[in-house]
């Protein structure tokens, strides 16, 4: 089923749903007899769409565990992948949205790397036991983590893959959702430490911390998402008045998730030009 084939309702209570405001139960329940089909298509479907196999030859991908102090168990697992070749490569953090590491951004990883980026993506779960293979026992797991340590944990996650001995010591953030509010934050947490962030429809920066920004900042906004879309305006104006380099993208007639190729919420078109600007600006600040 098609993006255009479903009721705007389904599409507002599925974002509803999707952070945590109602459950699957009353997600189906709201969504009527009506909408039944409508929903059940909203739900992730990951058998398909995935652009860069594990397989492929032109990358190396592994599962990494490093020391998280401070974070929610001290210590944290990823998902590293490098191009092919000795590298030094710049490194990027792949960040997921509130429910782990699903395969959706286990893909962009590889993506990154075939790129040329050293790309890891962290499982902010794992300290409860990582990514439980659905997005719905996911989304619990993460609500019950400290969220001030869960940001402890993807902080400490970048700077490892900043620090790892195939990084040039570059270093870029791109996420998606809740992992797009994190992109925004690590550029005001890590200040120098991080040169470029890509966010996608996530929460803005606080603006009293945008001074302290000194990344290059590209930010990808669906058309149709009034809950993040409204904090633009405030984070623009302070990254003017701080003289950020920054760009704002928004993409005609799409919604909230148009990169993640899992639902139809998908937007093909947007996805390829969004990812073609995210590879563009950490090869311009990142190389």
């Amino acid at each position: 089923m098609t993006q255009h084939e479903i009721d705007a309702t389904v599409f507002d209570l599925y974002d509803e749903y999707c952070h945590g405001q109602i459950s699957r139960r009353q997600f189906f329940e709201r969504a009527g007899s009506a909408g039944a089909l409508m929903a059940a298509a909203m739900l992730p479907n990951y058998a398909s769409g995935q652009e860069v196999l594990f397989t492929d030859e032109r990358i190396k991908a592994q599962w990494v565990n490093y020391p998280s102090p401070g974070g929610n168990s001290g210590e944290m697992r990823g998902y590293l992948v490098q191009p092919a070749g000795e590298g030094p490569f710049p490194a990027v953090v792949v960040i997921h949205e509130n429910r782990g590491l699903n395969p959706y951004v286990q893909d962009v990883a590889r993506r990154a790397a075939l790129a040329g980026f050293l790309a890891l993506a962290p499982d902010g779960l794992y300290p409860v036991g990582g990514y439980p293979g659905n997005d719905d026992e996911g989304r619990v797991l993460q609500r019950k983590l400290d969220s001030a340590k869960l940001a402890t944990d993807i902080e400490n996650s970048a700077r490892f893959v900043k620090a790892h001995s195939l990084s040039t010591g570059k270093l870029g953030a791109t996420g998606f959702c809740w992992g797009g509010g994190m992109a925004n934050a690590l550029a005001t947490r890590m200040g120098a430490d991080i040169h470029a962030v890509a966010p996608y429809y996530g929460r803005a920066a606080d603006t009293a911390a945008v001074p302290g920004i000194t990344a290059a900042v590209q930010v990808h906004y669906a058309d149709n998402d009034p809950r993040v879309n409204a904090m633009r305006a405030d984070y623009e104006q302070a990254l003017k008045a701080a003289a950020i380099t920054f760009e704002m993208h928004s993409y005609p007639e799409t919604r909230h998730g148009f990169h993640n190729y899992s639902t139809p919420r998908y937007d093909a078109e947007a996805a390829a030009l969004s990812w073609q600007r995210t590879i563009a600006w950490f090869t311009k600040h990142l190389t």
